[in-house]
């Protein structure tokens, strides 16, 4: 691993703000039409029952409003966003690295996607603007049965398959964003892990954001089945412009008896990104998911991971990290749903905010009538740098049964100046001895990230935290 991590320990913010001039989707047209979405379908060439599905989502689009929650989206010009780009030099995506164009490829071998597959992946996926350019999985876990392919792709080849499970634990009407992505998805990533198969090297998708008022809208379908287990790791950029971005991505993720699956992502899009993910996850009898994401980049996120454990003994855990700076507002946090009785979670999260960011957990744990035995436990910590940024908790608690042990922990502090006096005088600088500190304070969640997004995240918070000393 140590080409990638020279490569990440050299990094520079310049490697996520850059963007590929030739890429940039210059004859795409912006805002939203019943025409758009009938080109999407037919330059995809899908079944008629997606083309329907497309449609009716349009609809409820315009029908839903905007939530009343969270942060303020009213800033957002919907008719200024490009919903659709597809690079002209791209026709259908590469299985070899060769074969992938020279200023997409030049893009992604900046921000490391070639190392890390060929040292430590099962597969990868690599996603610019609307459409995959990249996509492989080793010949092992082919063999195997395993399918893990472009989404669009996906529904060529498996349409039975996706039909039975797309959007049926997130849809259109589910709200705004969901309709929307749902008239407007394109791209993604599809996996599958048949019975009894422990994959056990992680699989990545990479999604970038390349054009100027870009809107990504890839759609994740994970269906996990029983005992078999899998890691899947997302990272996400885009480039900063001045102007709004949105993404408004889908994630689904099935998760069969005795499975175990685990969903990574580092998300560090622009300030200039609205980030408005919807990600989602039913676990079965016994089963286990793993949620560890850190967010970091864009100037407004709302994402609130949820697991839904409707089989009994089944299990979630959920990790985050979110670091506001200055103009940023992160609006994150957890939903946990149980449905059956004997079942647990846990839920922790760390939150970082300088410069007159603001960090917002909001979260929800519902215990539904007849899950006896339900055990959860909930700690949300934060650390404030300065006295111009924000950090607020809206835990909400739905309890409606009466055998079950639920804990909530919240605390929010400052760097201290005996911490820093103390460190300084072992000899460290005050930017390490700040660094030192804040990267204890994460190190619960980023040790549980893969090895080269868990130095990505160091590095990153490091590149935020320089002159963060007030």
């Amino acid at each position: 691993m140590s080409g990638a991590l020279s490569y990440l320990q050299d990094l520079d913010r310049s490697v996520f703000d850059g963007h590929n001039k030739q890429g940039d989707a210059k004859h795409a047209q912006k805002g939203l039409s019943k025409a758009l979405v009938r080109r999407i379908s037919k330059d995809k060439n899908e079944p008629a029952w997606m083309l329907a599905h497309r449609l009716k989502s349009l609809e409820k689009w315009k029908e839903l409003k905007l939530p009343t929650f969270g942060v303020d989206l009213s800033h957002i010009d919907f008719e200024d966003i490009i919903y659709y780009a597809a690079p002209s030099e791209m026709k259908g995506y590469a299985t070899e690295w060769k074969d992938v164009p020279e200023d997409i490829k030049r893009t992604f071998e900046r921000l490391g996607i070639p190392e890390a597959e060929r040292k430590v992946l099962a597969g990868t996926g690599a996603q610019y603007d609307s459409v995959n350019a990249y996509h492989k999985l080793k010949e092992e876990w082919e063999k195997l049965g395993v399918i893990f392919e472009d989404m669009d792709v996906a529904l060529q080849k498996y349409p039975d398959l996706v039909k039975q499970y797309f959007m049926k634990l997130v849809p259109s009407h589910d709200h705004k964003f969901a309709a929307l992505h749902g008239a407007v998805w394109s791209g993604g990533t599809f996996l599958f892990i048949p019975k009894g198969v422990k994959v056990t090297a992680p699989l990545q998708a990479y999604f970038r954001m390349n054009a100027k008022n870009m809107g990504q809208f890839e759609h994740t379908l994970i269906i996990i089945e029983e005992g078999a287990e899998g890691h899947y790791i997302e990272g996400c950029s885009a480039p900063k412009y001045g102007s709004t971005s949105l993404h408004a991505g889908c994630v689904e993720i099935f998760v069969k008896p005795g499975a175990k699956f685990r969903y990574s992502s580092v998300e560090n899009w622009s300030q200039d990104t609205y980030n408005l993910n919807t990600k989602r996850a039913v676990v079965d009898e016994d089963a286990t998911m793993e949620w560890v994401g850190g967010n970091l980049g864009s100037g407004r996120t709302m994402l609130y991971p949820c697991s839904i454990l409707r089989g009994r003994g089944s299990h979630a855990d959920h990790l985050g990290v979110a670091f506001a700076n200055a103009g940023q507002i992160q609006d994150t946090g957890a939903k946990v749903i149980h449905i059956a009785s004997d079942t647990s979670s846990t839920i922790l999260t760390k939150s970082i905010s300088k410069g007159g960011g603001r960090n917002v957990y909001r979260g929800l744990l519902q215990v539904n009538k007849g899950a006896r035995g339900t055990k959860s436990q909930i700690r949300c910590d934060s650390l404030i740098l300065d006295d111009k940024s924000k950090s607020d908790t809206y835990p909400t608690m739905r309890i409606n049964e009466d055998d079950v042990s639920v804990g909530h922990e919240a605390s929010t502090g400052k760097i201290s100046e005996e911490q820093l006096f103390y460190l300084q005088s072992r000899g460290l600088s005050e930017d390490e001895a700040l660094a030192m500190i804040v990267n204890g304070f994460i190190d619960p969640i980023v040790k549980e990230l893969p090895l080269e997004y868990a130095v990505e995240m160091n590095r990153l918070i490091e590149m935020e935290m320089e002159k963060s000393i007030t």
